[in-house]
């Protein structure tokens, strides 16, 4: 009883905080539409200015859509959503709900940060048949453009990332210590914006501040290749790649790589600013070392 009582509270609160961030990204651009008459109003004038910003961000660079697993390096505002079904070995199944996304805003120039909401797990095991539950660890990230030109002007985009996981998970899913990830993200493009090819592909290293054997510290690769021209249909292919210089003796110094087709639908006007894009992807390993069978993700995304 304790332990439905517990999973009840986690649930109720979980989606009371992603509720209030959608209701942010929902209704802020209302402030946008605010008569002329209060434009002298502080409050106003400030979301005025903001999405000003937000559009003339958005102008210098290629209209792209982010793929499914891999991190665009486009800047985004908007409130994402992912969700994961994951078969892993030995009858491990793991669900996650939220996949530490969240409230993705772009405050000044050439930058951009993401707040994640509260990711939720269930984890279920042969040896533990009943389920494991709880909240992941928060994640923060911060994007810096370094470069960027839109389809008129070269079709082409480069960003540094740095993203920080902090320990607030329950005991399962945490990893009870601070994890810096650098990432370099870069795209091309090639044709316009209504048809054409891209490539988005990241390099990135997870890095904890402590207990690298026992954490391990994977370099990840991961590379999308997009097709568009198809109005609201974005067909991709994705390649994922991940290399353990360090950890337990089960990973460190293997290889793994997993490829990732899927399609994106967007992005379809709901009002106003805001529109959506859902997408699905389903992900599976190649090489004879994986520490999973097969996964499949869904993406709600609400930009705006």
């Amino acid at each position: 009883m304790r332990k439905t009582s517990l999973y009840g509270w986690h649930i109720a609160a979980l989606w009371t905080v992603r509720s209030i961030f959608l209701a942010i990204g929902l209704t802020w651009p209302a402030a946008d539409a605010l008569s002329a008459s209060d434009q002298h109003n502080g409050v106003s004038g400030y979301f005025r200015n903001w999405f000003a910003l937000v559009d003339e961000e958005r102008e210098e660079q290629p209209n792209w859509v982010a793929p499914i697993v891999t991190a665009t390096p486009r800047l985004e505002e908007q409130v994402r959503e992912d969700f994961i079904w994951q078969k892993g070995l030995n009858g491990r199944y793991l669900t996650n709900y939220g996949a530490q996304k969240g409230l993705e805003l772009i405050p000044t120039e050439n930058t951009e940060v993401i707040i994640g909401i509260p990711t939720y797990q269930v984890l279920r095991t042969p040896q533990k048949p009943f389920e494991e539950v709880g909240l992941t660890d928060m994640n923060f990230l911060l994007k810096y453009r370094f470069l960027a030109a839109n389809e008129e002007r070269g079709n082409y985009i480069l960003t540094g990332f740095l993203g920080m996981t902090i320990p607030t998970g329950v005991t399962t899913f945490t990893t009870h210590q601070v994890v810096y990830t650098p990432t370099l993200a870069a795209g091309k493009g090639w044709g316009t914006r209504a048809v054409g090819f891209d490539i988005q592909s990241t390099v990135s290293a997870s890095m904890p501040d402590g207990h690298e054997k026992a954490i391990g510290v994977p370099i990840v690769w991961n590379t999308a290749l997009q097709l568009y021209g198809f109005t609201y249909f974005w067909p991709e292919f994705e390649f994922n790649y991940t290399h353990w210089i360090d950890g337990p003796i089960t990973t460190k110094g293997k290889n793994q790589l997993a490829v990732t087709p899927g399609l994106v639908l967007g992005r379809f006007p709901i009002w106003y600013r805001v529109s959506a894009l859902v997408g699905l992807g389903y992900q599976t390993t190649i090489t004879s070392f994986h520490t999973q069978d097969h996964t499949w993700l869904l993406t709600l995304r609400f930009p705006f």
